[in-house]
């Protein structure tokens, strides 16, 4: 695909010169740092969310019993664990793993520039972001504790003190979200940009690949979406510390704008975190089925379709808040109808693994792992966008299960596809496959006995807001099921082990990783491992895309030498 520009070529140069520890490590504007300190803060806050999952999972199987490392769960802890658990996962895991972290480090090493186009504000989007996290968690400790009136922060427990037993707390996280919001507005005009006007010498539109186009068209949704959030977060602010009721029913306010304000971004936001996963997969499975990517272009042009169709289902979310049936019918209609180009995406990823000399990898294994536990995730929200039917089942556990079936393939199990793929193009060393593959299947396995089951829970009637369900005779019956639950948790949670065991051991002695140790087709794999600071000592020229050819150009050993789909 690339090969070294002419000698009568201007070369690419950059002073080389000796960094401090603070200006490498803390200050720097080098891509591939921003993209480490994204990852690193990523998994952190990670570690912070499984937490909170374990001690309200703990409540659930074991109410009213003393949960080790966190004591008693009272109800009120109760709810701030799983709102900020819902929070955090989503903001402060999936945004800055997926978008930020790969996006800064593969888009100029896979389109063959030297770093973004604007490497301050790359620096300024990630020193914002941490100022957010550090935010967010100070909330946890302010008088009242951190918010606990659900992720999605529906007026008017999160508007009026009166209704609010954390009012600090409830500020310090609208707070919060503003910062990270405004570090990824940052971020993703650099990574628009950047894909737009840095491309190597050579490289079309269309040979830019799929990952990238991903990330850029996740940027961009956020961008057009979040306005109006934005807005909406400065008038909760208001509501909170200033007297105004712009939510407030009592005194005039509409809370249902709020909902309208925050699903018109929050159904966007789904596919701005799925894109780039979806993106990964797309790498991974060309590489490991030794072929190129069945159609491009449809793929592509899916990925655009989805993007328009995710403004106009926002409604779903609101089908038992009142809202005008005549309009749950449109929404209903969109609802079905978004499902179509995500399906016909899938359908293209398994036409490429469709006769293909497939190697099972610890990536490949985590590729197609999303591909099979995202499919279930798609299939059970057709009932959820069933006007009638979602009257039963809304905020059950069928919810929380179909959520969990799309938000863990996006952020865990493409987080994990990314990383075991790329990790000798970043540290220069190789993962241990066997612990890959141990940590795999003890990942995938429980998480399906973690969640399958709550879908029969949902169906029983379990609603997600109740804190202990020995109350309710009905529901009680089904406590054997929560505690099912509950230890496939803590069985999936004791083989992450496994994980940070092999990664920090590979990362420092692990055998030396060569270029290109996966026979991958895009430029990221020409320079060393990992790349230098400017990532090429000449910068590359394309003279074919990454799904036409081979590397090195062996079209018969990987890649057929038919024209593109």
């Amino acid at each position: 695909m690339a090969q070294t520009i002419p000698a009568d070529v201007p070369v690419h140069d950059e002073a080389h010169h000796e960094e401090s520890f603070w200006s490498h490590y803390v200050f720097s504007t080098d891509h591939k740092m921003i993209a480490m300190q994204y990852m690193f803060t990523g998994i952190f806050m990670g570690l912070i969310g499984g937490f909170f999952a374990y001690a309200f999972r703990m409540q659930l199987a074991f109410p009213g019993v003393e949960v080790p490392l966190f004591g008693v769960v009272s109800p009120n802890e109760y709810n701030a664990l799983i709102t900020n658990h819902g929070a955090i996962m989503i903001f402060w895991v999936a945004m800055p793993v997926l978008i930020a972290a790969l996006g800064n480090y593969l888009i100029p090493l896979m389109i063959g520039a030297d770093d973004m186009v604007f490497p301050r504000l790359n620096r300024l989007s990630y020193q914002i972001f941490l100022v957010s996290a550090i935010v967010l968690l100070a909330s946890f400790f302010v008088p009242g504790g951190g918010f606990a009136g659900a992720w999605t922060f529906y007026p008017p427990l999160s508007s009026t003190a009166e209704y609010s037993l954390t009012p600090l707390g409830s500020s310090l996280f609208v707070v919060a979200i503003a910062l990270e919001f405004a570090a990824f507005l940052m971020g993703g005009i650099n990574f628009i940009v950047t894909a737009m006007n840095s491309r190597a010498p050579g490289m079309k539109l269309y040979d830019i690949p799929m990952v990238v186009w991903m990330i850029v068209v996740a940027s961009v949704l956020f961008m057009l979406s979040v306005g109006p959030l934005i807005a909406g977060a400065v008038m909760l602010l208001f509501d909170q510390n200033l007297g105004t009721a712009f939510f407030n029913p009592e005194r005039g306010g509409d809370p249902i704008l709020w909902q309208h304000l925050f699903w018109f971004f929050g159904h966007p936001e789904v596919y701005v975190v799925l894109l780039p996963a979806l993106g990964v997969v797309a790498e991974i499975i060309t590489v490991f089925a030794r072929k190129k990517l069945f159609a491009y272009r449809t793929v592509l042009y899916t990925v655009f379709g989805t993007g328009v169709l995710s403004f106009t289902v926002w409604a779903h979310h609101q089908f038992v808040a009142g809202i005008d049936p005549r309009m749950a019918h449109v929404f209903t209609v969109t609802t079905l109808l978004i499902s179509v180009p995500l399906a016909e995406a899938m359908f293209v990823y398994i036409a490429t693994l469709y006769g293909g000399s497939i190697s099972l990898t610890t990536p490949m294994l985590w590729a197609l792992g999303f591909i099979a536990t995202f499919l279930i995730g798609g299939v059970t929200g057709i009932f959820l966008g069933a006007s009638g039917e979602d009257i039963y089942l809304h905020d059950t556990y069928f919810v929380l299960a179909h959520f969990h079936y799309t938000f863990f393939p996006i952020a865990i199990i493409g987080f994990y596809a990314a990383i075991t793929f790329w990790f000798p193009k970043m540290f220069g060393r190789m993962m241990d496959e066997r612990l890959g593959k141990i940590h795999f299947w003890g990942t995938i396995i429980p998480f399906n006995f973690i969640f399958i089951p709550l879908f029969v829970l949902g169906l029983a009637g379990q609603h997600r807001r109740i804190y202990d369900f020995t109350n309710y005779p009905d529901l009680a019956a089904y406590q054997p099921i929560r505690v099912f639950a509950t230890i496939s948790l803590l069985v999936m949670f004791s083989f992450q082990l496994v994980f940070f065991y092999n990664f920090f051991k590979s990362m420092f002695r692990g055998p030396k990783a060569p270029k290109n140790p996966w026979q991958a087709n895009t430029l990221e794999w020409t320079t060393e491992s990992p790349p230098p600071h400017g990532n090429w000592k000449e910068l590359p020229t394309v003279h074919r895309g990454p799904y036409e050819y081979s590397v090195e150009g062996r079209e018969s050993d990987y890649w057929p030498q038919n024209e593109p789909a």
